[in-house]
């Protein structure tokens, strides 16, 4: 028979030696994937900050095009009232000028609806993706529990006509969403007055609790603010989607 000697048992210096070298490796490995998420977060900060430059920059050019096409048209205009004074010494002449007048309102008529589609798209998208569900979603993370959006509710009594952009409810909940490509003070206070006679003009909602929202594409005159003091949710468009800008604490005012 061959002996057989068996191993000593670990000192417990041995055991602590191996529990803080698998310590280490644990914390070294922590270590790397919290610099990982770190340097992802900031990859993502700096993405979006980005496209948010760069949706501003597309902002900014569509603005001066229609500046630009709008100083067009008035330098068209006093041109084409010269003109026409010449035309009584220099008929022919006069004609020719009529005719390259004419040339170039065209032109500038074609530059002011293209610019003009961009502001007109870009409110659409931001109606269609709210009314899609996206209002539905922010809302909801707001604890008003709406399910159902409808566009463009209109409505007639006598003389009186009105339109509102999107109507968001519950069956006990109301949201009224105006939607502003360039939201201003003036805006706001008359979204206000509006709203104070939702509830008069649309009497299937006598029951429920009316709550206001402005959703804009670019705010003005500190118009955000202004709406949020006033008790309004304030949705800021950004690319294809929409998000609520008023802070945590805000609670919405009641409008009825």
């Amino acid at each position: 028979m061959s002996a057989h000697t068996e191993q000593p048992p670990a000192t417990p210096e041995e055991i602590w030696a191996i529990l803080r070298a698998i310590t280490r490796k644990q914390e070294e490995a922590d270590e790397r994937a919290d610099e990982q998420r770190q340097q992802d977060r900031l990859k993502a900060k700096q993405d979006r900050q980005k496209a948010e430059q760069e949706r501003e920059r597309d902002h900014q050019k569509a603005e001066q095009e229609i500046r630009d096409i709008r100083r067009i048209m008035a330098e068209t205009a006093e041109e084409h009232r010269k003109w026409l004074e010449e035309d009584r010494k220099r008929s022919q002449e006069a004609a020719e000028w009529a005719k390259e007048a004419k040339e170039r309102s065209k032109e500038a008529d074609l530059r002011l609806k293209k610019a003009e589609a961009l502001f007109t798209g870009q409110w659409g998208k931001l109606v269609e993706s709210l009314v899609e569900g996206k209002l539905v979603e922010l809302l909801r993370a707001r604890s008003i529990d709406v399910y159902h959006t409808s566009a463009r509710v209109r409505g007639q009594h006598g003389p009186v006509q009105w339109e509102y952009d999107v109507v968001a409810h519950n069956g006990e909940e109301v949201v009224v969403v105006e939607v502003k490509s360039t939201m201003k003070v003036a805006d706001v206070r008359a979204f206000l007055a509006g709203i104070a006679t939702f509830k008069q003009r649309e009497w299937r909602y006598q029951r429920d609790r009316v709550y206001g929202a402005m959703a804009y594409l670019r705010a003005e005159e500190e118009a955000a603010v202004f709406a949020e003091r006033r008790g309004l949710f304030v949705i800021r468009a950004t690319g294809d989607s929409a998000s609520i800008v008023n802070k945590d604490t805000f609670r919405p005012r009641s409008f009825g």
